[in-house]
């Protein structure tokens, strides 16, 4: 009996410990930002587009925030919200898309891959593509 109040005691109190430890940030900058900021630099945005031609591009692609960056050219990037769900892209995965054209549309679906393992790791529709030219 003795050894469970003092086992309760110490719990409570390694319990009170981590709740009153305040919670550290890493001051260390998040590299998508970072990436997206410098992709973005000096373009301006333009009207949002229903479809882009993938057709003679073999974008860059790159993800931040919900969003999907496909890089054109130095001087043209789209970008498209996803609402969430092929963040995975960021960190290095495939994205896959079934297109039964030569364009990609507003409400198409894409999954991510990691493909090392073979493992879906998330999928997300497409919404209007922005393009961002540069000036």
């Amino acid at each position: 009996m003795r050894f469970l109040i003092t086992f309760a005691a110490a719990a409570a109190l390694g319990a009170a410990a981590v709740v009153a430890a305040p919670a550290q940030k890493p001051d260390r900058p998040d590299k998508n930002r970072i990436a997206y900021e410098k992709l973005l630099a000096g373009k301006v945005a333009g009207k949002p587009q229903d479809c882009i031609d993938t057709r003679w591009t073999r974008p860059q692609l790159t993800a931040y925030d919900g969003k999907l960056l496909y890089r054109v050219s130095r001087k043209l990037v789209y970008v498209t919200d996803t609402g969430g769900g092929c963040e995975a892209v960021a960190r290095g995965d495939t994205i896959v898309t079934r297109q039964f054209q030569t364009r990609l549309c507003r409400g198409d679906i894409a999954q991510t891959i990691d493909l090392p393992a073979r493992i879906p790791s998330g999928s997300c529709a497409m919404g209007s593509f922005v393009p961002y030219r540069s000036q």
